[in-house]
């Protein structure tokens, strides 16, 4: 049975007449949910049920906060089975994939109901004869965010969880593909007893919902996960309307292979982080760069990964599921043809795959292209597709300008047994995210996250302590006898 959901504004479940089925990219004639097409009037609407809410929900202490987001954790723990399998209908990655990302959305709400009892300030040493001097945050307001489709629960989390824990009311619009889980954590924040207005969804077209989000006098800070294109023009409009916002973007992800790596663990590595959800991550591993002495022996290693994996539908646990939609798919395919046309060899994959229940879906075969020179487009473009790209270099030095030689700057890795090397592409790497002898996707809860470059605006980071510093300001407080 389809579920029908409607827009959440003001403690209430309102409908808007125009809705949208959403689909599972694996089989499209599944239909996972109905959900509303919100306008820019619902938009208003739920900003304003934000702003009544904003001292209700400021006024109540952090611990009392903080219960509200514990007892939301449980209640998505206690429906991790079915969150798991919706998002893999409404998305399309496995299952497992499904299941590590409803947990990792669980942890959240628990880690930040216990940082809402750490918002506070801090106390200093006067001066001048003063009795006190001490900082104190403070909420920012209405919290806008707008979330993507390829993490449908886990960045609606890590954003709706400490906007709420130090005291903002949130108005969240999540992406039109796969917007049936974000509204799931909705009811459970609902169920755990938040106050009317402190949590609005609206579902819509960013041209309308989102643009008026960014753009509402009450509005006092937003938060964008998406295209780098998107990203960029969101991220204009709030700041030109005196907002504080950060927009977190594109990547094209290397990881680099040195002489000293065992071969097959670095195709193990690289092969998780290029295929894992189909490529669709700002995190995945776009581009191998491997040293020319290990580049043949690699090269073979990752084909047979990449051939070893069974693609189809991610509700049986394939290695890999479908693209999210018919137009993501086309995009991989087209620049399977650009690769091509600019002489880069398709060592495997890069097919459409039809014929029985792939007829049903938008699959597509990981490809692997070799002879790959990095001024190619398919060097230097985000694909957002299980498509990797092998660059040979000669040395580390020629690894790190390759890695570095891109307009993003998310996240990069390096596979090596040397100390040395580890560390000086820590310090070299242009990147916020490095990691040694592992993949580029996979993030930790607890610490901060977000890109340099074109990968992100590079105001604030997400999550761990950053997430609560984006979503505060701080008052100091001179106090005198």
């Amino acid at each position: 049975m389809t579920q029908t959901y409607e827009n959440y504004i003001g403690g209430e479940w309102t409908g808007t007449g125009e809705t949208q089925d959403v689909t599972n990219p694996a089989d499209e004639t599944d239909i996972v949910s109905t959900v509303p097409v919100g306008s820019a009037a619902d938009a208003d609407e739920a900003i304003a049920a934000a702003a009544d809410a904003t001292d209700k929900w400021a006024g109540m202490s952090g611990p009392e906060r903080g219960g509200i987001l514990r007892e939301t954790g449980e209640i998505l723990k206690s429906r991790k089975d079915k969150l798991a399998e919706t998002l893999t209908r409404e998305e399309g990655k496995p299952l497992g994939e499904a299941e590590g990302e409803v947990q990792r959305a669980i942890d959240i709400f628990y880690y930040y109901a216990e940082k809402a009892r750490d918002f506070g300030g801090t106390v200093k040493q006067p001066s001048g004869g003063r009795a006190g001097l001490q900082t104190k945050k403070e909420p920012m307001g209405v919290a806008a965010l707008i979330t993507p489709w390829n993490y449908p629960i886990a960045i609606p989390a890590w954003k709706i969880a400490p906007a709420l824990a130090v005291g903002n009311t949130v108005v969240i619009k999540p992406a039109m593909q796969a917007p049936t889980v974000a509204t799931m954590i909705i009811e459970a924040l609902d169920e755990a007893g938040i106050p009317d207005g402190a949590i609005n969804l609206v579902c819509g077209p960013g041209s309308e919902v989102g643009e008026r989000l960014t753009t509402h006098d009450d509005v006092d800070v937003v938060s964008f996960t998406g295209s780098a294109s998107v990203g960029e023009h969101v991220y204009e409009q709030a700041t030109s309307n005196g907002k504080r916002a950060q927009a977190e973007m594109g990547g094209k992800n290397p990881t680099v292979v040195m002489p000293s790596a065992d071969v097959d663990k670095a195709a193990d590595i690289v092969g998780a982080g290029a295929f894992g959800g189909t490529g669709q991550a700002c995190t995945a591993t776009s581009r191998a760069i491997v040293h020319e002495d290990v580049y043949d022996e690699f090269l073979d290693a990752i084909v047979d990964y990449a051939e070893s994996l069974e693609v189809g539908n991610g509700l049986d646990r394939a290695g890999m599921g479908p693209h999210v939609s018919e137009d993501e798919l086309a995009g991989s395919l087209e620049y399977i043809d650009i690769a091509q046309s600019e002489g880069a060899t398709l060592e495997t994959g890069g097919e459409e795959l039809t014929g029985g229940e792939y007829d049903a879906g938008n699959f597509i075969s990981p490809a692997v292209f070799s002879d790959v020179e990095s001024d190619m487009r398919i060097a230097q473009e985000e694909v957002f597709g299980p498509v990797l790209a092998v660059i040979p270099v000669s040395d580390f030095d020629e690894g790190v300008e390759v890695a570095n030689d891109i307009d993003y700057g998310l996240s990069a890795s390096i596979v090596t047994d040397r100390i040395e090397e580890e560390n000086e592409f820590i310090e070299r790497s242009e990147s916020g995210v490095v990691k040694i002898n592992e993949k580029t996707t996979g993030l930790e809860l607890h610490v901060p996250f977000g890109g340099l470059k074109r990968s992100s605006t590079n105001t604030y980071r997400e999550q761990g302590d950053a997430g609560p510093e984006f979503f505060s300001y701080i008052k100091t407080v001179y106090r005198n006898s």
